[in-house]
């Protein structure tokens, strides 16, 4: 995606491309004192409808690249991490700065026809859009790929999901520790992890010193592991529908309008008896309980998985994320498949990992053209060379290079 940006940022400086989101005049190639130090996204425009952190990232990257960023944020609300504190610099939240810079904001309901219509205008003059809701959320809205496509073909249209656009957990809100969750990350290194990018920007910000949270977050309650009756479920709740959801589904709805966990600056505030009550709940059912309750409540969860039940994951199967092929001297492997889908493009089948020059004589003949007297000189050279550091090697060098010549390209 970076390439191609590039190559559109190129083509609209030179002038090669006056697509509708352009409006510089033709690049004469002469050098220019606003020219000296462009970036490689220059004149690339970003129409940026993420919230909290995967997509702010994304695109705070790509205006760090120097991509002009619009990014649309609710009316009074706008992004849920502008609540999510302490600590805080003066009103604002360290977690949403530290995401979100390179950008410019616009607030728009994209719930309102008006709305609908203003992004749409602003995705006819950009290159980019980005969104990461929950899959059919905007189409519902008629935001939609489809949409953007049918008024702006020449927009790329990301989408960042938690688990893909299809599939059985599609509907499910997905985050980072959710993520190390199901993945069987915490498996491995046990509840105790956290993979949190804000942690840097509490220090350099608001001069906030980093603690060891474990799962927890330091700026948002709940969102943690949580022990069940055998074994562990991770859940979030990022803003205050969420926690009242939470509460409902735990059966514990006093907590909603409980003065100590009205906001999540006072349950971070009240972090320790807040997790204790929540904690004593998740202790009373089995995961698979959980699980069930939890199940289209729009709240970010999952269980810690072992290797065994990663595998086993509906979403898993679905994506194809197991890729088998046939390895030359193994036999029959598999392997973790491409995480990345495209719509117009299907994975053939996998090459498996080649041998130890394997295709050293095709590459030599079939791609720089070196002639059958040449090639045996090299293949030579590689073998005197190998029989002196390991005597016993010959014969390797002549199955990989000699044995394989014609199946090399397969």
């Amino acid at each position: 995606m970076l390439a191609t940006l590039a190559r559109v940022a190129t083509l609209r400086r030179t002038g090669l491309l006056s697509g509708p989101g352009s409006r510089r005049e033709l690049w004469t190639g002469r050098p220019q004192s606003d020219t000296d130090n462009m970036k490689p996204l220059e004149g690339v425009k970003i129409l940026d409808l993420t919230r909290v952190l995967a997509g702010p990232f994304a695109t705070m990257n790509l205006g760090d690249l120097g991509a002009e960023v619009i990014k649309v944020e609710r009316p009074g609300a706008g992004d849920d991490t502008r609540t999510w504190g302490p600590p805080f610099v003066g009103t604002e939240s360290t977690y949403f700065l530290s995401v979100n810079r390179n950008k410019k904001s616009i607030a728009v309901n994209i719930k309102d026809p008006n709305g609908v219509k203003i992004i749409k205008e602003l995705a006819a003059i950009c290159d980019v859009f980005v969104e990461n809701y929950v899959p059919g959320k905007l189409s519902a809205l008629g935001l939609g790929y489809a949409d953007i496509d049918r008024i702006a073909p020449h927009v790329v249209y990301c989408s960042i999901t938690g688990y893909g656009q299809t599939g059985p957990l599609c509907q499910r809100a997905g985050y980072d520790a959710v993520a190390s969750a199901v993945s069987g990350l915490m498996h491995i290194t046990g509840p105790e992890v956290a993979c949190l990018t804000q942690v840097a920007a509490n220090y350099l910000i608001a001069r906030k010193e980093a603690k060891r949270w474990g799962t927890a977050h330091g700026s948002i309650v709940p969102y943690q592991a949580f022990k069940t009756k055998d074994g562990y479920l991770v859940v979030g709740a990022g803003n205050n529908l969420q926690f009242a959801t939470l509460c409902k589904i735990m059966n514990v709805p006093e907590l909603i309008d409980d003065c100590k966990y009205k906001t999540n600056h006072l349950r971070v505030q009240n972090r320790k008896e807040l997790i204790r009550i929540l904690s004593a709940r998740f202790e009373e059912a089995m995961t698979s309980e959980w699980l069930h309750r939890f199940e289209g409540s729009g709240i970010p969860y999952g269980p810690i998985n072992n290797m065994k039940n990663v595998f086993a994951e509906p979403q898993v199967l679905h994506n194809g994320l197991v890729m088998e092929m046939k390895h030359p001297t193994v036999g029959k492997i598999s392997v973790p498949g491409p995480a990345v889908r495209y719509s117009k493009f299907k994975m053939s089948e996998a090459r498996p990992p080649p041998l130890l020059g394997q295709h050293t004589t095709y590459i030599l003949k079939e791609v720089l053209r070196y002639d059958d007297k040449a090639i045996g000189l090299i293949l030579q050279i590689m073998i005197l060379k190998a029989l002196r550091e390991n005597p016993s090697s010959r014969l390797n060098i002549l199955s990989r290079s000699s044995v394989f010549p014609h199946t090399a390209h397969h």
